[in-house]
């Protein structure tokens, strides 16, 4: 039996690591398409959507088939219910990349470069990237440092959408013209926002999977368990 459970988990850590990377691509070109107003890159971030959605449903059925068939206990069901948890966040991801996208396919207003400048929306954009990119190293090489060290990146992510909204108010009074532009830019500044919470959420089950892994040798395991509960 364990054998059998053990191949699975090897299985499921494939796919949450093939669902990353299409998740990673998304939010990558929907990020390029809003910088750039390239809405045939939009469109491919539309169309690949539902690709997200369709891995989120695969992984989690076979969530349910390992619980269900290997009923797993300690570390391997910590590892199982982690990889659920990240399964969710990262469809969460794939549906802000989505909204990112329809706003260039159905944005008819050039954007001013001098603005989206001021505003930090590429730095934005690439934090984003970099921290969901540094919580995917630390799960492929099941490093607690490297996924705790994602939490230090949220703060810049935070730092800009703060800035963004008085900004765009200001820009609007002296451009009322561009009213409804600015608006969905502050939708988009507030999705790039929240998925600075969604990849800590993912890098938090990281530390708590790899460290009661890492303790097991020591019966520290329910130590770690009983701090979980505490969050």
């Amino acid at each position: 039996m364990l054998k059998f459970i053990d191949s699975e988990l090897v299985l499921l850590k494939k796919q949450i690591d093939e669902m990353w990377t299409l998740v990673y691509n998304q939010l990558e070109r929907a990020g390029e398409a809003v910088l750039t107003q390239d809405r045939e890159l939009a469109r491919q971030v539309l169309v690949r959507e539902r690709r997200v959605n369709a891995f989120e449903l695969k992984i989690d059925r076979d969530v349910e088939d390992i619980i269900s068939l290997y009923n797993p206990v300690g570390i391997e069901l910590r590892f199982v219910l982690a990889m659920l948890k990240i399964n969710t966040n990262l469809e969460r991801l794939g549906d802000f990349a989505e909204s990112i996208a329809r706003f260039v396919v159905n944005n008819t207003e050039p954007l001013d470069a001098a603005l989206i400048e001021q505003l930090r929306l590429n730095k934005m954009i690439e934090q984003v990237l970099s921290m969901l990119e540094l919580a995917k190293r630390a799960l492929q090489e099941e490093d607690q440092d490297l996924a705790a060290s994602v939490f230090a990146k949220d703060s810049l992510l935070d730092e800009i959408n703060a800035n963004a909204t008085p900004l765009l108010a200001d820009y609007i009074l002296k451009n009322p013209g561009d009213a409804t532009v600015c608006l969905n830019l502050i939708g988009i500044f507030r999705k790039l926002e929240r998925s600075g919470d969604h990849i800590t959420n993912i890098a938090e089950e990281i530390v708590f999977f790899v460290d009661a892994k890492v303790l097991k040798h020591s019966g520290h395991v329910d130590e770690v368990i009983s701090e979980k509960e505490k969050i």
